[in-house]
């Protein structure tokens, strides 16, 4: 039998991306253009767009800028807002389908989802250093699955400390609920807001530790979208705004059964116990019949997250699954890789194996270097269902399970088991 390999051997005329490829600056023209298109883009938004801007008076490149992501729509945001200063951005090589020359073309920085690259710090430091112009990290590496923060490496405080620029952080507001991760292709008329604030100063920057810059930045990138509607008295009237929330809501807090929640038009339902939830105009739950048991949606989300930490502690947490494969070597095309095995463990993290030209394959991310899971409900680019990615620094490998509605379980999973991994090594020795 034939040595397993833990790549996919290509035919040689399979194109692949060089994610570390330096950045190219950024042509004034292409800025100009991002502007204009940002600009006109914005203002047909139902509901409108506005933004405040604080402690940004007189601040000039180079500097850090953070945003939280919940929609294509913060890009554009993010243009219109940093004009006339030109800005490279960190994009997924998911980002540069079809159009590589392009994202070059306007300085962006590629690498794969959830990957260490070191050709990343070298890219981060020409912009700053050589370029002097704005990096963009959208440090979530996600849209935002249920509203609220997710986790924030602390990676970003130290590329910040090394090079001692101002800290700036767009907070964006109405995106989510505009458009959920669950739900994004039908759009919600809800007003967006935003403020761009610069947070720390390259003085303060130089006086602080890396810790304390971190600090600073989950400080300044909370947000609860839900909280933010009802302050706001945001109502979202149309019949199919509960579409898809089962995606995220995926175990009944009646029954306590995974996977067998569903939704349809205002109401979020379980078919096993028949249990169903209205979801308001204003963002809040509210049972049918008996309990509410979360009314606040992202409680409900933070529930489930701490029943896969219980199981990670019991040590009967455990997926296998057969799943469809495809990988993106390059940026121009998806290779179907036919079927394959997955199982995610409490010891080894996830390993997916299969075979491609008669050759096996055996591809594993470890709990350690895996510190979320990159999943995509609905996945516009291959087939439009749930899927997850597991990637490597020269391939990602984009699986499609079988079993049905799994994936929101599977980030929260690699989230913990990372989380349980860092604080052990956190401990101090006896």
């Amino acid at each position: 039998m034939n040595d397993v390999k833990d790549y996919i051997d290509y035919p040689e005329n399979v194109k692949k991306y060089d994610t570390g490829k330096l950045p190219i600056r950024q042509k004034f023209f292409f800025t100009s253009i991002l502007y204009l298109a940002s600009t006109i883009a914005v203002s047909t938004i139902r509901g409108g767009s506005k933004m405040k801007k604080i402690n940004m008076e007189g601040l000039k490149p180079p500097y850090v800028l953070l945003s939280n992501h919940m929609q294509f729509v913060d890009f554009l945001i993010k243009y219109k807002a940093t004009f006339p200063h030109r800005v490279h951005t960190i994009a997924t090589l998911e980002g540069y389908y079809h159009k590589p020359w392009a994202m070059e073309q306007i300085g962006s920085i590629c690498k794969r989802k959830y990957t260490t690259d070191i050709g990343l710090v070298r890219s981060c430091n020409k912009v700053l250093r050589e370029f002097k112009d704005v990096l963009c990290i959208y440090p979530e590496a996600r849209y935002s699955p249920i509203g609220t923060t997710s986790i924030i490496p602390e990676v970003i405080s130290q590329l910040v400390k090394r090079n001692k620029v101002p800290l700036v952080v767009i907070l964006h507001h109405g995106n989510y609920l505009r458009a959920p991760f669950w739900d994004f292709r039908r759009k919600r008329k809800v007003p967006l807001y935003a403020t761009m604030k610069q947070v720390l100063t390259a003085e303060q920057v130089e006086q602080m530790t890396s810790q304390e810059i971190h600090e600073v930045i989950l400080k300044e990138m909370q947000y609860d979208e839900y909280t933010w509607q009802k302050e706001n008295n945001i109502r979202i009237t149309e019949n199919f705004r509960a579409e898809g929330l089962h995606k995220v809501l995926y175990q009944c807090p009646h029954c306590m059964t995974e996977s067998k929640m569903n939704s349809k038009g205002i109401h979020l339902f379980c078919e096993e116990c028949g249990k169903k939830w209205e979801l308001t105009e204003l963002g809040e739950l509210k049972a049918l019949e008996g309990e509410t048991e979360f009314s606040h949606v992202p409680d409900w989300f933070e529930w489930e997250r701490a029943n896969v930490r219980k199981e990670i502690e019991n040590g009967t947490y455990r997926f296998e699954d057969d799943v469809r494969v495809y990988t993106l070597p390059g940026a121009w095309k998806y290779y179907y890789m036919g079927d394959a095995k997955v199982r995610h463990t409490i010891e080894e993290g996830f390993v997916l194996e299969g075979t491609h030209n008669g050759e096996p394959y055996r591809i594993q991310r470890t709990p350690q270097s895996l510190y979320s899971l990159h999943v995509e409900y609905d996945y516009c680019h291959i087939e439009p269902i749930d899927c997850f990615d597991i990637s490597t620094l020269n391939d990602s490998f984009f699986c499609y399970p079988s079993k049905e509605n799994v994936i929101t379980k599977l980030c929260f999973a690699t989230e913990e088991l990372h989380k349980i991994v860092m604080e052990k090594k956190k401990r101090p020795k006896k």
